[in-house]
């Protein structure tokens, strides 16, 4: 086993202590005030103010959200007539979600029953010059992409039958007579921007034990029905006008819904009844129209000395680490590094005692006790 001189020898017994230098380098010196400043207006500026870090945060709140649609609507049309809607005939699906579809055009076909008809020439494929043509129990399916798509409204009987002057279809089995493509080129229901829309949710912060909502709190039980949201005069009234809901997002309702249509964004659907002779029917309805979706996010904090300490701790880490960059470019970079070095790092050893008291030097007096010697 070593002995305690041989380890002293490679300085595992040695204790080092800091030795503050106050050098006169005022490039190190400027430089390091200027990162210490750098810290400073990070922590308090950043880290503090504007991202709250002396602060406890909720980011994952409870929310519940309650949506209602007003208005009503007049459309003239050969297939209904005069028809008015209302709101459980142009709001898809019922009210009361963070989603809904807002119909603004349809393509009715009004009392179909099920039965054998022509097909609609407008479908790939029902076209034909013969019945060779209609293989029958065919229903239309063609490969798109990785899709594939059906394209009959009904099954193939096998017989090419005429649709009307100009064209010959393949007659199928299906909800007779079959849907027509012909879509009116203006929204029906461009009405529909005036609409109000009532939006109310409740933002709850469970690890705070808090909620808020954005209606204003009042006893007033008509303030809701005749007020209308703006961001200067009243912001707290939860009732948009759904024209304004689009402009604020950049668009125009009717482009918009003429965009959406040309896109073929619509989907179906059909009011059932049974005739008075027990045959099921029912009118078929392809809505388009603009889908909102309703989305609601929150944050709360407040004080926490848990926070606090991390942010400041971190900022007290980076003054720590720039003094211990200056040090690097004041002894290994700077001109003067081998001064600066030796300066810093010196080494102290104790005076060595002897043994025997005759061989010590005497020690030099104080200079007013020599003068009083005789």
């Amino acid at each position: 086993m070593g002995s305690p001189g041989a380890l002293a020898g490679w300085g595992l017994l040695d204790y080092k202590t800091e030795k503050y230098v106050m050098t006169r380098n005022w490039r190190v010196g400027a430089l390091q005030r200027l990162l210490q400043l750098g810290v400073v207006v990070y922590v308090v500026g950043w880290a503090l103010i504007v991202k709250k870090g002396y602060q406890e945060q909720d980011l994952d709140p409870q929310i519940s959200i309650i949506t209602k649609l007003k208005g009503v609507s007049v459309t003239q049309i050969k297939e209904l007539g005069n028809r008015l809607w209302d709101v459980a005939d142009f709001v898809k699906p019922a009210q009361g979600e963070n989603v809904f579809f807002l119909v603004t055009n349809f393509l009715v076909t009004p009392e179909q029953v099920q039965g054998r008809c022509p097909e609609h020439p407008s479908i790939p494929l029902a076209n034909c010059w013969a019945h060779e043509d209609c293989p029958e129990g065919e229903m239309g399916t063609h490969s798109h992409g990785l899709e594939f798509v059906l394209c009959f409204q009904g099954i193939k009987t096998g017989q090419c039958v005429v649709f009307n002057e100009t064209h010959r279809t393949c007659e199928i089995r299906g909800w007779c007579p079959v849907e027509s493509s012909t879509v009116p080129v203006k929204p029906l229901l461009v009405q529909a921007k005036n609409f109000t829309l009532f939006i109310k949710n409740t933002v709850t912060f469970s690890k705070f034990n808090f909620s808020k909502s954005n209606a204003l709190e009042t006893w007033d039980n008509t303030y809701f029905k005749r007020c209308r949201y703006d961001p200067l005069s009243t912001p707290f009234c939860p009732v948009f006008r759904i024209g304004d809901l689009v402009a604020a997002a950049g668009g125009d309702f009717e482009a918009l819904a003429l965009l959406l249509q040309e896109r073929s964004y619509n989907f179906r659907t059909a009011t059932h009844w049974w005739e008075t002779s027990g045959v099921e029917a029912r009118s078929l309805l392809k809505l388009y129209g603009i889908r909102f979706n309703i989305l609601v996010t929150g944050r709360a904090g407040k004080f926490g000395i848990i926070p606090t300490t991390i942010t400041l701790g971190t900022g007290a880490a980076w003054l720590g680490v720039i003094t211990f960059f200056c040090d690097l470019l004041l002894l290994y970079v700077d001109g003067e590094s081998y001064f600066y070095w030796t300066t810093k790092y010196e080494e102290a050893k104790a005076p060595k005692v002897t043994s025997n008291p005759e061989q010590r030097e005497p020690a030099s007096a104080p200079p007013h006790l020599a003068a009083q010697v005789p």
